[in-house]
């Protein structure tokens, strides 16, 4: 909306600039019914060659100073960066180095940024999560990171899930809260799990605690496998990387 209202603002003094430039010329008065008169197709006027606006080296076509000005100003507020000739017909575009002292600067700048953001690939671009930033981000494709630092608000979010920095939780933990499947209680169990290397039983996936003895572990629900790869282990025979268990150990049940 900030710029929506620049651009608009630029836009008017632009053309009063304009209005007023060509009012207080102090070259003598030319007799406009000796110059040619060229038909404008926005605004339906006849103008004079030296208030029209030409797509030199393209199509040629002309339209007034005004018309294309406002033209081009409503591209670029709806971000359109490849702005075409007005005339349905035409496929030619307008470039900006030929609108340079007939647009506003700031449109002219939004313009050209646009033209640039455009030729990266869509696939490596993404914007700063923080609304009142939104700042163009590339990704270079070089190693996977999470936490980053926005450079234009100096803000961490997570390059991964494109978010404000989610603290405490990993991208999968954070996509499965987003998503509604747990909630932050559960984020914090899985936490401590983690750090204290408890397991899940495979069979009622509650946590389990060994204490003591070997890996083959026994849960509640009778289930057995091995503590170590969580491999089914019935009667004490366990065949897998981990070495047999000797001897049933009963977990304790922790969640």
């Amino acid at each position: 909306m900030c710029e929506q209202l620049q651009l608009e603002e630029a836009l008017v003094l632009s053309s009063a600039s304009h209005a007023s430039t060509s009012s207080s010329s102090k070259r003598p008065p030319i007799d406009s019914s000796k110059l040619p008169e060229r038909y404008c197709g926005i605004c339906m006027d006849t103008k004079t060659e030296s208030e029209m606006f030409r797509n030199t080296n393209v199509c040629g076509h002309m339209y007034c100073f005004d018309c294309i000005r406002e033209y081009i100003a409503v591209k670029i507020k709806e971000n359109i960066a490849d702005v075409r000739c007005p005339d349905p017909s035409c496929k030619g575009l307008i470039r900006p180095e030929v609108c340079r002292f007939i647009v506003p600067r700031e449109v002219l700048i939004r313009w050209e940024n646009a033209l640039c953001e455009s030729m990266i690939l869509g696939s490596q671009k993404f914007y700063c999560p923080f609304k009142d930033c939104s700042a163009l981000l590339v990704d270079d494709g070089g190693q996977s990171v999470t936490s980053s630092e926005c450079p234009h608000c100096n803000r961490l979010f997570c390059a991964q899930c494109q978010v404000a920095w989610h603290g405490g939780m990993d991208c999968r933990q954070f996509k499965m809260v987003r998503n509604g499947e747990i909630d932050q209680t559960d984020i914090s169990i899985m936490n401590l799990a983690e750090t204290k290397k408890w397991k899940k039983c495979p069979n009622c996936s509650i946590y389990v605690e060994k204490t003591q003895g070997c890996n083959h572990i026994t849960c509640r629900c009778k289930y057995e496998f091995c503590y170590a790869c969580g491999k089914n282990c019935p009667k004490g025979h366990h065949e897998g990387p981990c070495q047999p268990a000797r001897r049933i150990q009963p977990a304790r049940r922790i969640l």
